[in-house]
């Protein structure tokens, strides 16, 4: 089972993912990161953090919200825990796997994902 919260933090939209990403699940975060779209924000962070398992057409889904964002001229960033870097979260080995980690802009939490000032 897949749960999808939307909350708005500053000019960030938050997507709070939890369950699986997978074939079954993932036209339910496609469908949510279009209403974003649509009601004209383009900045938008998926909390992953939450998410246990993530095949290949979960990885779909956010390589076509990076393209869509990028369109938009917005922003995506993903938040993956510290820890899994360490411990090798799916979602992280998933992306690494597929060559595709290098594409996304990652951060260990919200307060991180959503601040706007420029890096040191």
């Amino acid at each position: 089972m897949l749960t999808v919260e939307r909350a708005e933090h500053g000019t960030w939209t938050v997507l709070r993912v939890r369950g699986e990403l997978d074939l079954v699940s993932s036209p339910v975060v496609r469908r949510r990161v279009h209403e974003v779209v649509a009601d004209g924000r383009h900045d938008l962070v998926l909390d992953l953090s939450g998410v246990l398992f993530c095949d290949s057409s979960g990885v779909g889904v956010l390589i076509a919200a990076r393209r869509l964002l990028h369109s938009c001229r917005g922003g995506l960033r993903l938040i993956l825990p510290a820890r899994g870097a360490v411990e090798g979260s799916h979602v992280n080995r998933v992306l690494a796997a597929l060559g595709v980690q290098r594409l996304f802009d990652v951060y260990p939490d919200l307060p991180a994902a959503t601040d706007d000032r420029p890096a040191a």
